[in-house]
């Protein structure tokens, strides 16, 4: 019974440091992906380099955002 509390308490991560930790984080990534969009809205004939990056800089935000997400679970 004090193992399973023990190892449900170890796979949850949670007070006032994470959710701030949380917030942060998801506030950086807000920036990054309203950037991206700004840039494929602003750049004219954007080339295929430009496409593949800025896809590759979401992508990445959308991992993070899933890390986060599950720190709390």
């Amino acid at each position: 019974m004090a193992l399973e509390h023990d190892e449900e308490q170890y796979n949850t991560v949670d007070g006032p440091a994470i959710r701030t930790f949380k917030h942060d984080i998801k506030n950086q990534l807000s920036n990054i992906h309203l950037a991206v969009e700004q840039l494929r809205y602003e750049v004219e004939n954007p080339t295929e380099d430009f496409a593949f990056y800025m896809d590759t800089i979401k992508m990445s935000c959308n991992k993070i955002n899933e890390m986060v997400k599950e720190l709390g679970a």
